[in-house]
């Protein structure tokens, strides 16, 4: 008798599989007009992104905490033949926001092109097995399709994350597949035409500008939409609870409430840093040279709720998110240090009840 063994649970599941309890019962209650080959309706996934509830009781969660007008017309491009392109500052959640519409859409967030400098235009395009190709020469058999064009063929939605990290002249391939929906395939004088229900995200970070810029001929393909920083300091609150305790339910970490002061100063400290002036307005502050994102945030609250369930008692404290804050903070080690510095005497020091965060950050930097 052999034993039965469970296949080892994904560290970070694909949204499909995430949520796919909140599909499915969006699925179920959806009675509107579904576009062909799309799993819910532009409004069931609207309502997917941004959380609600179901006339049976059932609670959507929200994945994106913003404007809703933002969603809606994100939504409403993919239903129509134009690309979206998801534009903004590092850590507005673009690639997030990304594979949630894909999942919702096409119930397959996966049909990836990750955009690097070194993205090659068969990643975009088709490969070749190169064993099949050279023995039996140029065929289906031997071709190897990319994401885009395996979406083209299913019809669901691809997503190219990073658009302006790509080479330029990889970047124009996608021209002739936006504009004409169809790849062709010169090598076998064939062309693969893309079905109803196709469609394409990108995603660009604005402060790679002058990295590859976007010819204008593919610009023109793109419905942009702008995803900004969280408009005040309560949602970004909201956006790191939420998502530090999803991460921390697959990484067993201690529960957010009992964090949540130290969520709050986190975010407070990186707002009043980018934008160069307290939440009060009083004091004008400078700014270091990173961008000081909602994801970072993220990133220094999860690090700090790992160090207090395994180096302390479980409860998120100053001292636990100190190490990152630092670490967000100084990227350049000679200006940032000096900038960090001057907010900690200045600002950080003089504020009521945020004596033992100076003190923790005071030891950190030391």
């Amino acid at each position: 008798m052999t034993a039965t063994t469970s296949a080892p649970a994904a560290l970070r599941p694909h949204a499909e599989e995430a949520f796919a309890e909140e599909l499915d019962a969006l699925a179920a209650a959806d009675d509107r007009p579904r576009p062909e080959r799309w799993r819910l309706s532009p409004w069931a996934v609207a309502t997917y992104l941004l959380g609600g509830t179901l006339p049976d009781g059932t609670v959507i969660s929200p994945k994106y905490v913003g404007p809703r007008r933002i969603v809606e017309v994100a939504v409403a491009t993919l239903a129509t033949d134009r690309a979206l392109l998801l534009l903004g500052v590092p850590g507005t959640a673009k690639t997030w926001v990304s594979e949630h519409l894909a999942a919702a859409v096409s119930g397959d967030s996966t049909l990836l092109v990750q955009g690097t400098a070194g993205t090659a235009e068969e990643a975009v395009r088709y490969g070749w097995n190169y064993a099949r190709l050279l023995a039996e020469g140029p065929s289906r058999g031997a071709l190897v399709p990319s994401p885009v064009m395996r979406a083209m063929s299913g019809g669901a939605v691809a997503r190219v994350e990073e658009l302006t990290r790509i080479p330029a002249d990889v970047q124009d391939s996608l021209i002739t597949i936006l504009s004409e929906k169809t790849l062709p395939i010169p090598e076998l004088g064939e062309e693969v035409q893309a079905v109803r229900g196709f469609n394409l995200i990108a995603t660009a970070n604005d402060r790679d500008r002058g990295v590859n810029e976007l010819s204008s001929a593919l610009r023109r393909r793109f419905n942009t939409v702008v995803l900004p920083l969280p408009g005040t300091p309560e949602e970004e609150v909201d956006i790191v609870a939420r998502r530090v305790e999803q991460i921390g339910r697959s990484l067993d970490l201690p529960g957010v409430p009992d964090g949540a002061d130290e969520i709050r100063r986190v975010v407070t400290v990186f707002r009043e840093l980018r934008d160069g002036v307290t939440l009060d307005g009083r004091t004008r502050v400078k700014s270091p040279s990173g961008t000081l994102s909602t994801a970072e945030a993220i990133s220094v609250v999860t690090g700090g709720l790992a160090l207090a369930a395994h180096f302390g008692d479980g409860v998120l404290r100053a001292g636990d998110v100190a190490a990152g804050v630092l670490g967000a903070v100084v990227r350049d080690p000679a200006a940032d240090r000096v900038v960090w510095q001057e907010y900690l005497e200045a600002v950080v020091r003089e504020r009521e009840g945020w004596k033992d965060f100076y003190r923790a950050c005071r030891e950190a930097g030391a």
